[in-house]
């Protein structure tokens, strides 16, 4: 029994080891499997198609920019529905603790910083990243009771001359994010330049940009604009909307709004390392997701025809009002009935009926920014199968570099800019009352159950 036994195990042992290369072949070095095609929290799936994207109803600006065409796209997955308040407020006060734990610093709170290695050596320990669950909501780091450390932010507040007597505010100045990531776009144009190195193709964002280094930039200002309910209208009485509207919870689950193209792209790269912190920590690969970004322009069109071709609105008919007389968007109705569609600004980001593939307020509420260049004469230029057109702003160059598209219409739009086709742009150092985004993340793979 004991031979049959041993035996056996040499069988077992030699037959692993012909499957995993013994005999010289090609067997493949694999990931580790884990799933990653589940649609993530707030998400809805956009299959993988092609339709008629481009201006195919009336160009009232005789722009004459998008000429339609049949194009294809990938799958992705796609915010439900635009960034809230509430869900932009996550990552402002993520911004605000992370600067109080490092204004604290290891040394005066060392239980909010991850332990140093053995090995860590000098200088290290200032370094060390943030451990998120002892900071947990934040609650210890701003209490003064019970070994809180809110006696020890006086800086992260309005001081002096800035304070208001009375009342204590943190300085929203100070909500700084600064991040870098890898150009995909500068290294495409650099790939054959045997100067170049991997560095001249980093972005950085840093609070203390090198003047001489055209890929830094001042970090990123986090918290929206409120004073655009004031700058946008001169003459109108919007200042119960500069104090209310990001912070309130009345609107909490309204559309953000008062951020840049740069901030929202900011909140892109935060949410993306967000989950992967939390990836990192269940063993699985940094790249478990794709990275969550802006859409590009036609990916918006795309997601908002929902899957119908030569519709001209996101719902599928031709008429802004359905059979029962009702509006099916939020915008300038008429000559400025604001208020004929239940909302005089902006409105709850689930209201009306969502598209066929399930996303609310492709058309009105707000514009959204989109990845996507503006270029009248990109058109020519771009593929018909995922075009997009991309630029990188640099201190210096034309301004118009800075343009970006943005689409879908807002609250106070007329109807012609709720149409699928129809786009404009803004710069992407602008913030405005009108504008807000949401975020997609590229599906991993083909999806094989859509081919026929």
């Amino acid at each position: 029994m004991r031979n049959i036994y041993f035996f056996g195990f040499i069988a077992i042992a030699l037959l692993a080891s012909c499957g995993k290369g013994g005999q010289g072949e090609l067997v493949g070095v694999y990931n580790k499997k884990f799933k990653n095609n589940r649609v993530p929290l707030g998400m809805v799936y956009v299959p993988p198609g092609r339709t008629l994207i481009g201006m195919s109803d009336e160009d009232i600006n005789n722009t004459q920019t998008a000429p339609s065409r049949m194009t294809s796209f990938s799958a992705f997955f796609m915010d439900q529905t635009e960034i809230s308040n509430a869900e932009y407020r996550q990552f402002v006060n993520w911004v605000r603790d992370s600067v109080a734990v490092t204004t604290l610093g290891p040394s005066a709170a060392p239980n909010f910083y991850m332990p140093a290695p053995a090995n860590a050596g000098a200088g290290l320990p200032s370094e060390r990243n943030i451990n998120w669950k002892k900071v947990g909501n934040g609650s210890l780091l701003w209490s003064n009771k019970n070994g809180g450390f809110g006696s020890k932010l006086g800086d992260m507040y309005y001081s002096g001359a800035d304070a208001i007597p009375g009342r204590k505010e943190i300085d929203v100045r100070k909500l700084r994010y600064a991040y870098s990531y890898k150009s995909i776009d500068l290294e495409a144009e650099g790939r054959k330049d045997p100067t170049k190195k991997r560095s001249d193709f980093i972005v950085t964002y840093t609070d203390l940009p090198d003047p001489n280094n055209p890929n830094q930039f001042p970090s990123v200002h986090v918290y929206p604009d409120t004073l655009v309910w004031k700058v946008d209208y001169s003459y109108s009485q919007n200042d119960p909307m500069v104090k209310t509207y990001f912070n309130h919870p009345s609107y909490d689950d309204y559309p953000v709004v008062g951020v840049s193209w740069e901030q929202a792209t900011a909140f892109c790269v935060w949410r993306t390392r967000f989950y992967e912190s939390v990836a990192a920590s269940r063993k699985q690969p940094i790249n478990a997701r794709p990275e969550y970004q802006l859409p590009s322009d036609a990916q918006f069109e795309y997601a908002a025809r929902g899957g119908n071709v030569k519709t001209k609105y996101p719902w599928g008919g031709p008429y802004v009002r359905n059979t029962k007389g009702c509006m099916q968007a939020n915008f300038k109705v008429g000559r400025g009935n604001y208020s004929d569609d239940g909302g005089l600004y902006t409105v709850n980001v689930r209201s009306y009926f969502p598209n066929d593939y399930g996303l609310y307020n492709m058309a009105g509420n707000v514009s959204e920014w989109t990845v996507t260049s503006y270029n009248q004469s990109a058109a020519p230029l771009l593929l018909d199968f995922n075009p997009n057109f991309t630029s990188v702003y640099r201190p210096g160059e034309s301004k118009y570099k800075k343009r970006k598209v943005v689409r879908g219409g807002s609250w106070k739009d007329i109807g012609f800019f709720l149409q699928n086709s129809v786009g404009t742009y803004e710069y992407q150092d602008e913030s405005r009352s009108y504008i807000g985004f949401r975020c997609i993340s590229a599906y991993p793979g083909s999806d094989i159950r859509y081919s026929n």
